[in-house]
């Protein structure tokens, strides 16, 4: 195994296992997932809809074949939820110390990286297309 293999899978194994373990809040509807949701005026539609996006792209990450697409998936839901906390939410929600911020930051991160680790995919994927 090479270096490159290893840091691809260390970064999809930490977004993949975040974004996986938030499922159990978002689908069961526990109070801070429920709070984060109605403040946004989303629930329970945004809470579900994002946990089975989530849920997706966790799957995605996981397998080497398809990493690329879960990253990019991370990226653009991790996205939102940044701005989320940014715009609407704040940084601290519910006095977390800003805990589920620095989580959204680790998987849009680890997933940015990833997008760009694989970016001769994306570009084949675009030209294969035309």
């Amino acid at each position: 195994m090479n270096a490159r293999f290893i840091l691809e899978r260390v970064l999809s194994i930490i977004a993949a296992l975040i974004m996986l373990q938030t499922l159990y809040f978002k689908f069961s509807g526990a109070e801070e997932s429920i709070y984060i949701f109605s403040t946004l005026g989303m629930e329970p539609w945004g809470r579900i809809g994002t946990g089975v996006a989530e849920l997706i792209a966790g799957i995605l990450l996981i397998y080497p074949r398809t990493t690329h697409f879960g990253a990019l998936m991370g990226v653009g839901i991790m996205a939102g939820a940044i701005v989320s906390h940014l715009t609407t939410l704040g940084i601290e929600v519910q006095s977390d110390g800003g805990y589920l911020f620095a989580l959204a930051m680790v998987v849009f991160v680890c997933c940015d990286l990833l997008v760009a680790l694989n970016l001769k995919k994306f570009i084949a994927l675009v030209k294969k297309e035309n």
